[in-house]
């Protein structure tokens, strides 16, 4: 066992036993955007703590990656998931649904301690656009239905900036679902649409793919070299998604794994890079008021 393990065993609350009395296993859901392999690579660190602080083996902690958004959000209303970190999007889509069906917890922190990102549209940089405006007639694409800055906040903020909706013709010649946000990125790179969307909480250098967020993520596994891209518009900030648990999880479950989250940034620096797919400060409280206005957002454009 690594020192760091040593360290958070060191620090939870509860003997372990006492975990095995009321889970037998726990199951973490990770939103699709990224290849499977690669974020169970990133979150492999997580399941290992999880399974120390509960009382479990590694092999009882599952890391489960669905090949979209909807994926994750089925398994936290029907039961079968017990953590993910959602979008704020993903978020309101499960409490439009089940209202009781999980407790958002933790708030990822940007290294400046806003807890706030953008949706950023890019382009290929030798592609001659610059702008929302050249986008115009051309091929967009967005990531995931339930992506909150890969479809609900752009869906919202571009009609309001083209006076156009977002119907393939009417101000983009076709607008396109890739799957997620690395699917968007690929798609851009390789001059399959024309421009698209993902998340960055624009803070840290361009050619870096900022400090965190799927650029930051592309950047680091060589998907992409950002010179090669450039920024064409940026949203407005859109508030960090949650760490949710499931509500029904036994109370010292869900304490223990909120105080392990809550200091995995001191205990292991790099596992909460992974994480948090790039830099961040920590994590740190967040309740559902946060999240009321996506909520509303959402009731209004797409449902739930």
């Amino acid at each position: 066992m690594t020192k760091t393990l040593l360290a958070l065993a060191a620090t939870t609350a509860l003997a372990a036993p006492a975990f095995a009395q009321e889970v037998s296993q726990f199951n973490i859901g990770v939103l699709g955007g990224e290849n499977a392999q690669d974020r169970l690579t990133a979150n492999q660190c997580l399941a290992e703590y999880a399974a120390e602080a509960l009382g479990l083996d590694v092999s009882d902690v599952n890391i489960f990656t669905p090949a979209d958004y909807n994926g994750v959000i089925q398994g936290l209303l029907g039961g079968t998931l017990d953590m993910a970190w959602l979008g704020a999007s993903a978020y309101a889509a499960i409490y439009l649904q089940d209202a009781q069906a999980v407790e958002p917890v933790l708030v990822k922190t940007n290294l400046d301690g806003s807890f706030s990102y953008h949706s950023i549209g890019f382009a290929r940089a030798d592609s001659g656009i610059a702008s929302l405006e050249d986008m115009k007639g051309k091929v967009f694409g967005f990531g995931d239905p339930n992506s909150t800055s890969g479809y609900l906040i752009p869906s919202v903020e571009i009609p309001n900036a083209t006076g156009a909706t977002m119907e393939n013709g009417d101000y983009f010649g076709e607008v396109k679902f890739t799957g997620g946000h690395e699917q968007t990125i690929v798609a851009v790179a390789n001059g399959d649409v024309d421009g698209g969307v993902t998340w960055a909480d624009g803070l840290g250098d361009w050619e870096d793919g900022y400090n965190s967020g799927a650029l930051r993520r592309a950047s680091d596994s060589g998907i992409v070299d950002m010179n090669d891209l450039v920024e064409i518009w940026r949203s407005n900030p859109i508030p960090e998604g949650p760490i949710v648990l499931r509500s029904t999880l036994p109370e010292e479950v869900k304490a223990t794994m909120t105080d392990l989250v809550a200091n995995l940034h001191e205990t292991d620096q790099d596992c909460a890079y992974g994480v948090a797919a790039g830099e961040t400060a920590g994590f740190q409280p967040i309740g559902h008021e946060a999240y009321e206005t996506i909520i509303e957002v959402r009731r209004r454009e797409i449902g739930g």
